[in-house]
């Protein structure tokens, strides 16, 4: 039993819960999944992901809708078929547009098709998609439905709880409020996208600030209100709810868990990813821990197809430098990744030589075969 992994006995182990519907047969378990991040949570990182648990529900990037029609769709939307269960998450507020690229990615195999409507940045809100679409809940439920014409895997939707438009001091002042008219607009949001077809509400407990703060201050001075989901979750019976961010720890996890019926996690999972297994092993008792040494084979035979298909290394190595976060040898584990991902020829076999020896690697689940 790893040292720093955490039994939550005082915790009610959470019931399983199976997304379907007529159209989409397959259940999806949602308890855990990791959040769609711009640059992050690339295919490399996806399959990195998946080896820490099997049924973590993953996501893709943000995709803009109108690429996926309009250019390399095959880039786009590739993936291996271990990363299952795998949702794309579309960008766009054009119901057409919307609908043809749902369908477009069911016919690629994903498990879920969920449209944005909490990313702050200008750039992303200059194209009439992200948070701003909170705005718009008539224009966002039409282009719900419209996918939901499309096709026949479950849709979802990723909010905030609110927007706000501020600038400078005002900006921390509006993202802090939360009133009952607030509430009250966040409810008629999700009653339209529900009514329109949205199967799953995935909620980040913060306002978003549009023009006014960073996507990065966006995910730190806006106060997290779990008060606010937790209240949703009250008041929109049978929906849902999904809970992101802040969460950072098994037990807070788990106890999110006891009132929600899934928990979304983005950097926390991506710096420090043995949080995956370790909610696996939790949620599922008896279920061993994998090694970091054997994550790591698993990665490095990864990287020696990917490889042979022309790919490079450096873009595969650098979502793997969080594997020994918090253990001994995590900082030469990164520097090697880092430094020799980006020598000429770099070849699969640096992942093998990065291993810390086995006496640096015996905390959380880490030991070394041999």
């Amino acid at each position: 039993m790893p040292t720093n992994f955490v039994e939550a006995p005082e915790f009610a182990k959470p019931t399983k819960i199976g997304i379907s519907s007529e159209r989409s047969p397959a259940k999806i378990d949602r308890r855990i999944s990791v959040a769609p991040m711009m640059d992050w949570t690339d295919r490399h990182c996806r399959y990195f992901l998946r080896g820490f648990s099997r049924h973590v529900v993953l996501y893709t990037e943000m995709i803009n809708a109108a690429a996926i029609l309009r250019g390399d769709r095959a880039r786009l939307l590739a993936f291996d078929a271990e990363e299952h269960p795998l949702a794309l998450q579309l960008g766009g507020s054009d119901p057409l547009t919307l609908a043809a690229a749902a369908r477009v990615g069911e016919e690629a195999g994903y498990d879920e098709i969920n449209l944005n409507c909490g990313c702050p940045s200008e750039r992303v809100a200059s194209g009439t998609f992200g948070a701003c679409l909170m705005n718009a809940p008539a224009l966002v439920a039409e282009g719900v439905a419209a996918m939901r014409a499309a096709v026949r895997v479950p849709l979802t939707v990723k909010m905030r709880i609110g927007v706000v438009s501020a600038s400078g001091r005002a900006a921390a002042g509006a993202a802090a409020h939360f009133t009952d008219e607030d509430f009250a607009a966040l409810c008629g949001f999700i009653g339209s996208v529900r009514a329109a077809g949205c199967e799953v509400a995935i909620v980040h407990a913060r306002k978003a600030v549009l023009g006014g703060l960073s996507p990065k201050d966006n995910r730190e001075i806006p106060p997290l209100r779990y008060d606010v989901v937790r209240r949703l979750k009250a008041t929109l019976s049978g929906l849902p709810l999904i809970v992101n961010g802040g969460l950072r720890t098994s037990p807070a996890v788990l106890e999110a868990l006891t009132w929600c019926d899934g928990v979304m996690l983005g950097r926390e999972a991506y710096h420090r990813p043995f949080l995956l297994a370790e909610l696996e092993q939790a949620l599922e008792p008896g279920r061993e821990l994998p090694t970091r040494a054997a994550l790591l084979e698993r990665m490095y035979a990864y990287a020696l197809r990917e490889l042979a298909r022309g790919g490079r290394l450096a873009p595969i190595v650098r979502h793997m430098l969080g594997l020994y976060a918090g253990e001994p040898g995590a900082r030469e584990f990164r520097r090697a990744l880092s430094e020799g991902a980006r020598q000429p020829n770099a070849g699969a076999e640096l992942l093998r030589r990065a291993l810390p020896p086995p006496t640096e690697a015996r905390r959380g689940g880490s030991v070394a075969p041999g």
